[in-house]
């Protein structure tokens, strides 16, 4: 039996807003729509690995309100194991504002709530769990000194760590240290390497990646949006992972998609140029449709979109497996988001 994946991260309501474009500070628009959904980083990622398929739980803190019985009862409708999503009586929920163009890009802001409520403690109290797993996921949606603490006892127990430094800012060597794969989107990883997103060409890319391995972090996976993603491997094998041509409703959790899909391929033996392919493929499906979690790719999704580049790249037509068990063919096109 497959090990499972265990997510510690935030789980947040998103409330949506779309307009023909995004304001800039100090204007008013009038927008087109709005919705809810579920959202937060780690709950994004616990749910879209559950509908890849696969095993996991996840650990982390919902308020004693009305949007916090919302959430867990989403989390579980969705497969996840929520045992270890714990109620805070004194704090709301977390919140994530989010507002979308007509060209699917957004601007987010987050107030963590029960989020930021997350303890060591917690992750003490889930230690069988966590030393358990077949690969823990986490962000900086929660409070530092939690990853922090993460970082140590997944290292001690043996488990990869998946980090996804969103949003970003500084991370100690320590902590770079102690992540097997980093998953920074442009932005995040022009603050880590402190350079303009402006001299982000491929080749800064490359160096970048190159930097923050040589931080300590053994695997770097940048999400670069429209170019695609770029893999450092622990071996010193690079490699640019061409992006796939969809048509773009809402970029909103794509890069939660990319490390769940990359996550399950890793565990199911895939090389990880190969394993990057495959989250790239399940990021392009989830930008097609609207919200977070609602916009989760299905395996059947993501093996969907690589069969029709595979038909029009060899006319061949035979499908990628599941989680990226067998090489694909590289991409022919180009042009999805895949860094939020």
């Amino acid at each position: 039996m497959a090990k499972q994946i265990v997510v510690v991260g935030s789980v947040n309501l998103d409330l949506v807003c779309s307009g023909k474009r995004i304001p800039a500070p100090g204007e008013t628009l009038m927008g087109e729509n709005f919705q809810t959904f579920f959202g937060g980083k780690g709950a994004n990622q616990a749910v879209a690995v559950a509908r890849l398929g696969y095993p996991v739980s996840m650990i982390a803190r919902v308020g004693d309100d009305e949007f916090g019985g919302r959430l867990r009862i989403g989390l579980r409708t969705a497969n996840v194991n929520v045992r270890e999503v714990r109620t805070c009586t004194d704090t709301a929920s977390g919140v994530a504002l989010i507002t979308v163009d007509a060209a699917g890009q957004n601007s987010i802001m987050v107030i963590p709530g029960a989020n930021s409520k997350l303890t060591p403690q917690d992750l003490d109290r889930a230690k069988s769990m966590l030393c358990t797993a077949g690969m823990v996921l986490t962000q900086l949606e929660t409070p530092l000194d939690t990853v922090e603490y993460l970082c140590e006892l997944t290292h001690r127990a043996g488990v990869p760590l998946m980090l996804d430094p969103a949003p970003a800012r500084a991370l100690s060597r320590k902590v770079l240290g102690r992540v097997s794969y980093l998953t920074p989107n442009e932005t995040e990883t022009c603050a880590l390497c402190g350079i303009s997103p402006s001299k982000l060409n491929q080749s800064a890319i490359a160096d970048c990646a190159k930097e923050l391995q040589a931080r300590g972090t053994a695997n770097v996976i940048v999400k670069l949006g429209a170019r695609g993603a770029y893999v450092q491997a622990a071996d010193g094998l690079s490699r640019a992972i061409p992006p796939f041509k969809v048509p773009v409703v809402d970029s909103t959790a794509a890069g939660d998609a990319f490390n769940a899909a990359l996550a399950i391929a890793l565990l199911r033996g895939s090389s990880l140029p190969v394993a990057a392919q495959y989250a790239a493929a399940a990021g392009a499906v989830s930008v097609t449709r609207a919200g977070a979690q609602p916009a989760m790719p299905t395996a059947a999704d993501v093996d969907a979109l690589l069969q029709s580049v595979q038909v029009k790249g060899n006319g061949r037509g035979r499908a990628q497996s599941r989680g990226g068990r067998q090489p694909a063919p590289e991409p022919k096109q180009k042009g999805v988001p895949i860094e939020a």
